[in-house]
């Protein structure tokens, strides 16, 4: 017999993902169908496909708004003139650490002077050990994402919300959200990018300061600083999960593209 708490637990994380797709509305028990996540004419429904099973995604919701105490608590980071100094400063700042003791900066890597700058939500193992962003799964995933709309790797810079791996692969939270956002923001101006892309929900929410649906969030460029345009598409981790979203996700990048030609970004 199944464990009743397990149970439970599975069908927390379908609501979950439920409610990052279509926002915080009411969940409705379809009797003649099961609909997945993603493009409606890109969907097979197998009769014997079970939600309470489907494997929870690294895009939970977090409903957390917190923009105002972030700008009220904001370090003064103005001394900081160049990526450089930032890496060394982001060395020795305790606020960035998570709960997870002996872990790893990853900092960021990539082209200093790119003009699209990737965010996606924090370090996981392989990227701890490295000491840089998007190595494992996710991250040969994301390479090959930006490969299909000719943008090699090292001509991007790749970023987290955190800087710091937290424990058991989790969300980051909202007060290590806090902390790090003032430094990934110093990130951000000292590259100078021309457009931004968000992966996954917690990045986009983080930036966005509101708390969103995938859904609401993706198809059109954010304003964000009101120096840079932002697009939100789904973290690579998901896709892993939800081979659905795939193609979503491919509309997206199709967009950041044309947009990137438009306005003239370095080849």
């Amino acid at each position: 017999m199944n464990d009743p708490a397990n149970l439970i637990q599975k069908i927390e994380r379908y609501l979950g993902q439920h409610e990052e797709m279509y926002g915080n509305v009411a969940f409705e028990i379809q009797e003649t169908k099961s609909e997945l996540p993603g493009s409606a004419d890109d969907t097979v429904v197998d009769e014997n496909f079970d939600p309470l099973f489907l494997e929870y995604s690294d895009d939970a919701p977090t409903n957390t708004n917190f923009p105002e105490s972030v700008v009220m608590n904001t370090p003064n980071l103005d001394h900081i003139k160049t990526l450089a100094e930032l890496h060394e400063l982001c060395k020795v700042t305790p606020e960035l650490h998570t709960d997870l003791e002996g872990t790893n900066l990853v900092f960021g890597t990539g082209n200093p002077n790119a003009d699209l700058m990737v965010i996606g939500e924090a370090p996981g193992a392989e990227e701890d050990k490295r000491g840089e962003p998007f190595v494992g799964r996710s991250g040969q995933l994301l390479t090959k994402i930006l490969e299909a709309i000719n943008l090699p790797r090292d001509q991007v810079f790749i970023a987290n919300i955190l800087k710091h791996r937290p424990p058991d692969n989790r969300n980051p939270l909202p007060a290590e959200r806090k902390r790090s956002l003032p430094y990934l923001l110093k990130q951000i101006d000292l590259i100078n990018p021309k457009l931004i892309l968000c992966l996954g929900k917690v990045s986009a929410e983080t930036l966005l300061g509101k708390s969103s649906s995938m859904k609401d969030m993706r198809g059109s460029f954010h304003k964000f600083s009101d120096k840079y345009e932002l697009l939100v598409t789904y973290h690579p981790a998901a896709l892993l999960r939800n081979p659905n979203w795939k193609r979503d996700t491919w509309d997206d990048v199709k967009v950041l593209r044309n947009r990137y030609d438009e306005l003239g970004c370095k080849p």
